[in-house]
């Protein structure tokens, strides 16, 4: 088998998966055949344009940016079945049925090219029995491939072999998936519903059963099992309505057909509740009504006793509040275990104790290692910690005498015990590695050239990581090293807020890179890259009457972007999440910057009253005059001016790069855990070629007194029609004389000083006004814009 890359894919079956991937792979650069069948009438493509028309409208986007889609052609299997072997990558996601699967690898057997892989993008089938109806020539081959839904934005994808799937073949396709689509890889066993689903899926039915059980209302079970125990805010019955409740159904079925002798076998059943829904069509999100129903403005509950729609009314116990949220995580089980007479402590604790006796039962059968099971959960059901990770953090042996005592006095779901090896260990996970219940040793993470690419992976609780050496680190801030030339910097403030402190340890940083290292990256730890200026400071100096003193803050924030900017060495910005405000405003002043292809930029000034005054506006005026060809900067000013005024945030770094707010030659890069690998790359390409910090310059050429008129015309229209409020239009009209240079004649020349100066005075005047306090005050309560 040849190691060639994977330069085209094609996908069989444009249901909703499978039109999603191909929008994901087309994301990445990489053109896709989307097969379906031939319409019976008109135009033999139809079902497959249909798919495409609805990838523009489908929310969360498929699509990065819309361009995006001319990389997927629309195929039909009549016409085009020879067109299957100009494809590396074929990816089958035709529907759920052995038969019509058959069906498909039947026709296009003859048609996949020699060495190009083939895979099936099944949930829940055998692969090992799909694998019995291909031909031998596709064996070795073939394997699953489970990406989970939305495409693109779910991390996990499984990779399932068969007994004759090539070490080869899986290789190149998990180095596919981790760098080109960015995706996390686990490589499951094949047994029913793989790993995310079979425990995760468990994990649903034992919460509905001890509910059930203890006569906890559905919204309360949300509330429950939320953001307060770490899982993502759709909780239970939210994340139900989202997948489908027939979706659902058929994943518990397929646990009850395949797995006879499972000691939780009898759990494997949809309540009468939910059967009853499906059978009305109520099957969640995609039919308007499944547990919730949004009637009107009121979101209603579904009651299961009386099968009435209700208003919620979800309660959480305030002791089980606290111990949530303030006993440490070694205390939290045994806390909620001692709360004997409280339903609610009761339910969290016995879901935890069935979910980690469900999981070391079955992690020899499902999985490699323990490592396996808690990513699968975090990637594919947005658990922040995975069952044996939790399991570890409240004690390994303390929380294993407990559910060995509950299994003892017949309160666990099944009357099983504990598998010998729990008692034998002291935890899932140990800098060595993750325990294998199959090889009954720790096994440390893949070696594979792939992951050599991620510097700091998604660590699990129990491995070590280390950053490297510091240079130096206060509260703010951190520099340090990994003994190679390149100086980092990470942010320590709360959601990465550019504090003073932030500007202080920057300014401070591009001084030592200078004197000691080839380059500089600014990358954190984790997401989000930074939401932006801490704004409360300078609020209440404005309210205590102290402007000069917010002044000669907004100066620093200026100095501190042109310092990046004429750093003595190369300055690379690694971004990925929420890149807001101030943060983009830093990456406009890097020499370069390493984004994430979930990087959501942009300038958002405008949502709290403000306008962008870390030198971003200055960076727009500059970078017109630079980039337009011809005399004419206005059409290139006034798109900026849209975005700008707008608080227009860029939906993926492609979509970044449309607007502007990223340059056209910035990185993009799937996978957010390469960002640091090829940020350091880049500063020692910069380096190696013989870098030259730029020149401030003094003659950008700016669009003037014209190009104010011109907005303003623009701006009276949407005050008109209502689009925008009075503050909205103060605001913008002070943006729009920023971006122009000012009242001055048209072509005339400024220097970047001069910008800098005008951003700052304007941004002065706004923060004065009551309406921005106001702005100001309800953002930073709420976390949401206020319009005024």
């Amino acid at each position: 088998m040849t190691h060639k890359n994977i330069h085209k894919v094609a996908i069989l079956g444009a249901g909703v998966m499978g039109a999603q991937i191909a929008a994901h792979c087309a994301n990445a650069g990489i053109p896709v055949l989307l097969y379906d069948l031939a319409a019976k009438e008109g135009d033999p493509n139809a079902i497959v344009n249909k798919a495409l028309a609805g990838l523009k409208k489908l929310k969360p986007a498929p699509l990065g940016s819309p361009q995006a889609i001319q990389l997927i052609e629309p195929v039909n299997y009549d016409h085009h079945l020879e067109r299957l072997s100009e494809a590396d990558l074929v990816i089958e996601a035709v529907a759920e049925r052995m038969d019509i699967k058959k069906a498909v690898y039947d026709n296009v057997e003859d048609h996949v090219a020699k060495d190009a892989l083939f895979t099936t993008n099944t949930s829940g089938l055998s692969i090992t029995e799909l694998a019995t109806v291909l031909p031998d020539s596709l064996q070795h081959k073939f394997c699953g491939v489970h990406f989970f839904n939305p495409p693109r934005y779910m991390h996990l994808v499984e990779l399932i072999p068969t007994k004759d799937t090539e070490q080869a073949v899986l290789d190149r396709l998990e180095a596919f998936l981790t760098t080109t689509l960015g995706k996390g890889v686990v490589v499951a066993k094949d047994t029913p519903n793989f790993i995310a689903n079979r425990i995760g899926v468990f994990s649903i039915i034992s919460t509905m059963y001890h509910g059930q059980r203890l006569g906890i209302p559905f919204e309360t079970i949300d509330a429950l099992t939320g953001v307060l125990i770490g899982r993502p805010k759709s909780a239970t019955f939210r994340t139900a309505d989202v997948v489908g409740l027939d979706t659902l159904a058929h994943t518990i079925t397929t646990m009850d057909n395949g797995l006879p002798d499972d000691p939780w076998q009898n759990y494997y059943q949809q309540p009468d509740w939910m059967a009853t829904l499906i059978e009305k069509g109520q099957l969640g999100q995609k039919s308007g009504r499944g547990v919730y129903w949004k009637k009107g403005r009121d979101i209603l509950v579904l009651d299961p006793e009386t099968g009435d729609y209700r208003e919620q009314n979800a309660q959480v116990d305030e002791d089980v509040l606290a111990i949530m949220k303030k006993a440490n995580p070694q205390e939290r089980l045994h806390k909620l275990q001692a709360l004997k007479n409280n339903k609610q402590a009761q339910f969290l604790w016995s879901i935890f104790r069935d979910l980690f006796h469900y999981c070391a039962y079955q992690l020899a059968d499902i999985a490699d290692t323990a490592r396996d099971i808690d990513l699968a959960i975090r990637w594919g059901f947005g658990y922040s910690h995975g069952p044996f990770e939790t399991w570890q953090s409240g004690g390994w042996e303390q929380v294993t005498a407990l559910i060995e005592q509950d299994i003892q006095s017949g309160h666990t779901m099944a009357n099983v015990t504990l598998p010998n090896w729990v008692s034998e260990i002291k935890g899932a996970h140990q800098p060595r590695g993750s325990y294998s219940a199959a090889d009954g040793i720790f096994k440390p993470r893949s070696e594979a050239a792939v992951y050599q690419r991620q510097l700091f992976p998604d660590s699990l609780l129990g491995e070590t990581v280390n950053y490297g050496d510091t240079i130096f680190e206060d509260d703010d801030i951190r520099m340090w090293h990994q003994g190679d030339g390149i100086a980092i910097v990470s942010f320590k403030t709360k959601k990465h807020i550019i504090s003073d402190g932030v500007l202080k340890g920057l300014r401070k940083a591009t001084q030592l890179a200078e004197q000691d290292y080839k380059g500089l990256v600014i990358w954190q730890t984790e997401e989000p890259f930074t939401l932006g200026a801490n704004l409360a400071p300078a609020a209440q100096a404005v309210a205590s009457g102290q402007v000069t003193q917010v002044e000669a803050l907004v100066n620093e924030f200026q100095q501190t972007s042109q310092a990046l900017r004429f750093c003595g060495v190369p300055v690379v910005i690694a971004t990925r999440g929420m890149v807001l405000g101030g943060g983009c405003e830093f990456s406009m002043h890097a020499d370069a910057v390493v984004a994430a292809f979930e990087s959501y930029i942009g300038l958002v000034e405008a949502g709290v009253g403000l306008l962008p005054a870390g030198g971003g506006l200055k960076e727009i005026a500059r970078r017109t005059a630079k980039d337009t060809f011809g005399n004419d900067l206005y059409p290139m000013l006034e798109h900026y001016f849209k975005a700008v005024a707008m608080a227009t945030v860029a939906g993926s770094a492609a979509e970044a790069q449309d607007i502007g707010f990223l340059d056209s030659h910035s990185e993009v890069v799937f996978n957010p855990h390469e960002i640091l690998y090829v940020a350091k790359a880049k500063a020692n390409y910069l380096a190696d070629k013989g870098y030259r910090p730029p020149v401030e310059e003094q003659s950008i050429k700016v669009a003037g007194a014209p190009a104010i008129a011109n907005l303003e015309m623009l701006l009276a229209n949407m005050l008109e029609g209502h689009m925008i409020s009075e503050h909205d239009y103060a605001i913008a009209k002070r943006i729009a004389i920023v971006l122009a240079g000012g009242y001055v004649e048209a072509g005339s020349r400024v220097s970047e000083q001069y910008l800098l100066d005008l951003e700052r005075h304007y941004f002065i005047e706004l923060i004065q006004m009551p309406k921005t306090l106001q702005r100001i005050e309800h953002t930073l309560k709420t976390g949401k814009p206020l319009r005024n």
